[in-house]
């Protein structure tokens, strides 16, 4: 049995197929999601690194920002669900999964059986999203994948108190005009993410084990900075990217013709 999940996302596509929801297959993140190519794109990469086609997949779920543009799906299910399904089966042990995307923060709170308890979305702003930290990357003159690194750096984290991306635009253009160094800003910027994440983790409920998806997991100075706020360890799940991907897989081989005997 093979089944395919798409996460159509606010910056990128995402695909993963599975055999047998076990084995993943294929995955590719293809930047850009709704209202252009991108999920095509990324489907015909994962369909390629499978070795299949279209015809070959048992079935086939969305997920996502962009979950009711895509043609070749049998059903939609929330990003919520799916980030929760594809955790718990990377890491069964997860119990609160914080997720940061493009546009949007979520946090979610798993029982013993990987089923959502509670959850919390920032979807209203920027803030504290991946779109917040491109914003930032882009005033600070740095690459976004060198943030992590810049954060190593760091001596202190400089005030970046805002939570509105024009506001903290500001104040880090204020920040540098003052000479302070740049990693200490990016510090800062990580800080202010983390205390926006971490105040909707503690509204569900922060339970070891602590779990991060989405493609803002990648940067380690965000990781530290919810470490430190939340005083505990964090982990990052395998390719985090996919996970809202692979949730959808999952969710597609419950409903493929046969499941129940697969």
């Amino acid at each position: 049995m093979l089944t395919m999940g798409i996460d159509i996302g606010s910056a990128s596509s995402k695909v993963v197929i599975l055999r047998d929801a076990k084995e993943i297959v294929a995955a590719q993140v293809v930047p850009f999601g709704t209202g252009s190519t991108g999920p095509q794109r990324a489907m015909a990469a994962a369909l390629q690194q499978a070795g299949c086609t279209h015809a070959d997949m048992d079935a086939i779920v969305a997920t996502g920002y962009g979950r009711m543009t895509n043609e070749y799906t049998d059903m939609q299910v929330s990003e919520i669900s799916c980030h929760a399904k594809g955790i718990f089966f990377l890491i069964p042990e997860a119990r609160t999964v914080i997720d940061i995307g493009g546009q949007d923060v979520k946090a979610i709170r798993l029982n013993d059986a990987g089923h959502v308890q509670q959850f919390m979305m920032n979807d209203k702003c920027a803030a504290g999203t991946g779109r917040f930290l491109e914003v930032m990357a882009r005033v600070l003159e740095v690459e976004l994948t060198e943030m992590g690194a810049w954060h190593e750096k760091a001596t202190t984290a400089a005030p970046v108190s805002s939570t509105c991306t024009v506001f903290a635009e500001s104040e880090v253009i204020s920040q540098l005009s003052k000479g302070t160094p740049k990693a200490d800003i990016i510090a800062g910027v990580h800080k202010s993410v983390a205390n926006k994440t971490c105040g909707l983790a503690r509204r569900v409920g922060v339970t070891p084990t602590v779990v991060m998806s989405g493609g803002v997991g990648q940067n380690s100075g965000v990781v530290k900075a919810i470490e430190a706020e939340l005083e505990m360890p964090v982990q990052v799940a395998p390719n985090p990217q996919i996970i809202g991907a692979l949730g959808a897989a999952l969710y597609a081989a419950e409903k493929a013709p046969g499941a129940a005997t697969a």
